[in-house]
């Protein structure tokens, strides 16, 4: 036999044996002859029939499948079923991951069964055969992530069509007439699928929200949203609810506070920030000590339960912050200027006042309600300036406010002293384990109808690692003030796992080949080398790409009420405290902490645990949807620039192609394997690399080349290069 007709017959034998176990597993009480498997897997010929018989035989004699009487088939058990997660590629294939197995399992998109990207389900797992990876077919559908898409609406005489936008999604909708409402052809909707029979090749939907015109800037942004559930305006009850709250200072409640009026404090932001929800007070102290306050905007006395502000904000659980604008968690009458620390106006503040040394040691610590008067406002260049220069002279170049200004002696020596007590703080983080990551910040400078008119880096400064180093401290007492307590009180934390140790010699593989490597002989050593890691690469061609592996090769970080310690930060207990505008988490933090100040016992966990995974969840569908808005002003900007050249690194490599990161600014794309027209490419799992197979050349992970645009798509938020030549 001639290996080519051996590989046939091998293949055919693998798929009779996928058959056997998808007819047995499917109706599991059931026994079957061989002539009604034959007839459910499509087998008709004479030769199929007999591979079919021997099949069955065999299997039988393993044990893998039994005979409960001559010439009748059953599955053993339901053993081979498990429950997962489901990911669906831009190709059409998909893959489930489940706990339960140490592998994922490979569904081809024929076995897909009407799954869709994300949802949990039910999936066989055919017996390992030669082949290499597990494989496997959804079986049910245990809960969908999600009934909604985005699409692009069709229409037709009678009915219409909705393509989604998202490659994941392999199937069109169908829209009855009367569920098309104000829809015209070419829109770009909203759509919620409601049903889909077994008889119809597409679900039926009905369009739920006309987002605009495809390409238009708005329609995008809201597309962006929409696709990950998130909402871009608060319902008008919210709103309205919120104007009417009595946001005065009242004399009342400022005898129930500490009052810090008199004492100096200021805020630090971004240039653009609206809303200030942290803000430093200092006082120098005798015997060179120093009393230093994180004053955090109280948003509890605003929102409390049971309101329908409350419900709102625990919905959203988080701002988003996209390209172009930020998506409140709150209204903007508490989020801009309530809760917003904004100068020379007294505000209700939730404080922690730390007693320091000169070596920056919490010698005493406070918490309580605050009232506070901001002195000034400064932007973090502002800032940068004072500890750089030690002047009081705010240059016009830099300057927030009208024209150069000056400040007070006193402010100087705060801010500079409180630069000295964080880098101290920052160094003993270090020293102790805790990962940096410096990660480069893509940002735009956009035009008044939001086209990019250029792309620049933020970059984060010793005025941003002060700030930084006081909201840690600040997050990290709190936690320790109620975490150490006994018994154990119910709280909220912030938790980061250990990293993946898999992904992480993967990492070591990958960064062996630029000279350097990651020490695995304790988990101090690990972070120490990570860390040496992450500062040799800074300037490097490899610096994107190893950043960003670094930073996949860690576990997420979670809220939870278990306490497993922060890896990242090398902290014991850690929550967050700092930023009640904008996260849920830290409002629920504020809540459990004043009620173990008032003597309160500790609550249940379970609701709050509840709580905690809503909140996790929707803090990734945020990121997703800012990373989306990112891609999308990328493409946008890349429009501009049709034809040109540009150096940049080889960022990804998969087996349809090489993603290409832009060095100058940052914008990635893809080259198509199809495109590659010099040689025949095939993909190297194992080097991250095409080589093609004529000429041995080597497209591998961190390459340097020259690529140009060749497709922008606003739409599907695409970007396609073409690769004009590998640099040596």
């Amino acid at each position: 036999m001639s290996k080519k007709k051996k590989r046939l017959k091998n293949h055919r034998r693998n798929e009779i044996t996928k058959g056997i176990f998808n007819v047995l597993e499917s109706n599991t009480r059931q026994s079957f002859n061989y002539k009604q498997i034959a007839s459910k897997i499509g087998i008709t010929d004479t030769e199929g029939r007999n591979l079919l018989i021997k099949r069955l035989g065999q299997l039988t004699e393993k044990k893998r499948i039994q005979q409960p009487e001559r010439g009748r088939y059953k599955a053993l058990s339901k053993g081979n079923v498990v429950e997962g997660k489901i990911e669906i590629t831009g190709r059409g294939n998909a893959y489930v991951v489940s706990d339960k197995l140490e592998e994922d399992v490979f569904i081809p998109i024929n076995r897909v069964n009407r799954a869709f990207h994300g949802d949990t389900v039910e999936v066989y797992v055919y017996p390992k055969t030669r082949s290499k990876k597990l494989e496997g077919e959804v079986k049910g559908i245990v809960e969908r992530k999600k009934s909604s898409f985005v699409g692009i609406v069709d229409m037709q005489k009678t009915f219409a069509f909705v393509r989604p936008t998202d490659s994941r999604m392999y199937t069109d909708i169908f829209i009855p007439r009367e569920e098309i409402g104000k829809a015209k052809d070419g829109d770009k909707v909203l759509v919620e699928i409601y049903r889909w029979e077994e008889n119809e090749d597409s679900p039926r939907g009905k369009i739920t929200e006309i987002l605009g015109k495809p390409g238009e800037h708005h329609t995008e942004i809201h597309a962006i949203l929409a696709e990950y559930g998130l909402p871009y305006t608060f319902p008008l009850e919210v709103e309205h609810y919120a104007k009417k709250l009595d946001t005065r200072i009242q004399e009342s409640e400022i005898r129930k506070r500490k009052d810090m009026r008199d004492v100096l404090t200021f805020t630090i932001d971004p240039r653009d920030a609206k809303d200030f929800d942290d803000a430093l007070s200092f006082r120098e102290l005798e015997g060179a000590k120093y009393e230093i306050g994180i004053h955090i905007a109280d948003v509890s006395h605003y929102v409390q339960p049971d309101t329908i502000l409350e419900d709102e904000a625990f919905e959203r659980a988080t701002s988003v912050y996209l390209v172009d604008r930020v998506v409140p968690m709150l209204p903007e009458v508490l989020s801009n200027q309530a809760c917003s620390l904004r100068p020379n106006e007294e505000k209700y503040t939730f404080s922690a006042i730390f007693q320091m040394d000169a070596n920056a040691k919490v010698v005493k610590e406070w918490y309580g309600k605050t009232v506070i008067n901001s002195n000034e406002r400064f932007a973090y260049e502002e800032a940068q300036h004072i500890i750089e220069t030690g002047s009081n002279k705010i240059p016009e170049n830099i300057s927030i406010r009208e024209g150069e200004y000056a400040v007070g002696d006193e402010v100087v020596f705060a801010v500079k002293t409180l630069d000295k007590l964080a880098k101290k703080m920052r160094s003993r983080r270090m020293q102790s384990g805790a990962i940096t990551f410096d990660k480069v910040e893509v940002k735009f400078n956009l035009d008044k109808d939001n086209e990019p008119e250029s792309v620049y880096f933020k970059e984060a400064k010793d005025a941003n690692k002060l700030i930084e180093e006081f909201m840690l401290l600040a997050n990290r007492k709190v936690a320790e003030f109620i975490g150490k307590r006994t018994p154990v009180h119910t709280f909220v934390y912030r938790v980061h796992d250990e990293p993946d140790e898999e992904k992480l010699i993967a990492l070591n593989g990958i960064v062996s080949r630029f000279g350097h490597k990651i020490s695995f002989q304790s988990r101090k050593s690990i972070s120490a080398s990570l860390n040496k890691l992450l500062e040799d690469v800074k300037g490097q061609r490899e610096q994107n790409l190893v950043d960003t592996l670094a930073i996949r090769s860690m576990s997420k970080a979670i809220y939870t009420t278990e306490n497993i310690g922060h890896y990242g930060l090398a902290f014991d207990y850690y929550t967050h405290f700092t930023s009640p505008i904008r996260r849920y988490p830290d409002v629920m933090v504020h809540r459990l902490l004043q009620h173990y100040l008032d003597g309160g016992k500790s609550p249940k966990p379970e609701p709050f645990e509840e709580h905690c995974k809503h909140a996790s969840n929707m803090e990734n569908l945020a990121a997703q949807a800012e990373r989306d808005s990112v891609k999308y002003m990328q493409i946008k900007f890349m429009q501009n620039h049709q034809g040109e050249e540009f150096k940049g690194v080889i960022s990804g490599v998969t087996e349809w192609g090489i993603y290409v990161e832009i060095i100058e600014n940052k914008c990635e794309g893809m080259v198509r394997i199809r495109d590659l027209k010099d040689d025949y490419y095939t993909f190297d799992e194992r080097q991250y690399a095409l080589i093609g197979e004529r000429s041995g050349k080597v497209l591998q992970l961190g390459d340097e080349v020259i690529v140009s645009v060749k497709d922008t798509d606003l739409v599907r938020r695409h970007l396609d290069f073409s690769l004009i030549r590998a640099l040596d």
